[in-house]
């Protein structure tokens, strides 16, 4: 057993005793790893369970046993401390729900750098960001997918105007299945993939656009990864949102 420092996101957590939790973190040095959390819910607790909030950035020095499918937290502590996601109810509501997709979406348990960097640099532009955050999960969705292999693929056109969820290409012709994007709505998932989070206001997206759009990117992340699971998160966020 070995003693490593590692960056680490919190994507899922469930209470393993009265006192005790395991967690589910995403950590710049292994990948996804899960955690047994002793007397986390105590007062001395040297690891607290308030530190395991849904996408929290932490700093870790944790054991290592290759062999071992719960690993061990030595010393944990906030690696960034949000000032506005826990005020803010569209925020908090857009993390648990980016969290409930991080957590069905990666299952690897190898380092990645460039998935974590980009994980945790667009959380902390969340907490930055001033203005309002309705379109923020979709283009998470879309540049997520760049690292997990499925980027969307071609243009949107006059001639191209379908995008084909199940080959994730744009197209010129309405594909023989039901799961596409046609006009309005493959014109905004352009949109998306033109745009980046420093320019997002641009948007403009209506609410019944959203709605759909946000069915639609969790169909192409279902098709795309195998074992993806349900999602329920998307209706309590729609509900914040409006």
């Amino acid at each position: 057993m070995m003693i490593h420092k590692t960056k680490g996101i919190v994507l899922h957590k469930i209470k393993y005793s009265e006192s005790s939790v395991i967690a589910k973190i995403y950590t710049e040095q292994f990948g996804l790893q899960s955690y047994i959390i002793q007397g986390a819910a105590k007062k001395k607790a040297p690891v607290k369970n308030t530190l395991l909030q849904p996408l929290s950035l932490l700093d870790m020095v944790a054991y290592r046993k290759e062999t071992a499918g719960l690993q061990r937290i030595k010393e944990m502590r906030l690696d960034s401390q949000f000032s506005t996601i826990p005020f803010d109810v569209n925020k908090s509501s857009v993390v648990l729900f980016l969290a409930d997709m991080l957590y069905k979406t990666i299952k690897e348990e190898e380092s990645n750098p460039a998935m974590f960097q980009f994980i945790e640099n667009t959380i902390k532009k969340l907490d930055e960001k001033q203005t309002n955050a309705t379109n923020f999960h979709l283009l998470f969705l879309v540049k997520l997918s760049k690292y997990l292999g499925f980027y969307p693929q071609g243009t949107y056109s006059i001639t191209t105007c379908f995008f084909d969820l199940e080959e994730g290409v744009f197209c010129p012709h309405q594909p023989f299945h039901n799961n596409f994007l046609s006009n309005d709505l493959a014109k905004t998932l352009s949109q998306l993939l033109g745009t980046n989070f420093d320019n997002i206001d641009t948007l403009k997206i209506s609410r019944e656009q959203r709605k759909t759009i946000l069915v639609k990117l969790i169909d192409f992340y279902r098709y795309h990864l195998a074992n993806f699971g349900e999602v329920k998160s998307h209706e309590v966020l729609e509900e914040v949102l409006g």
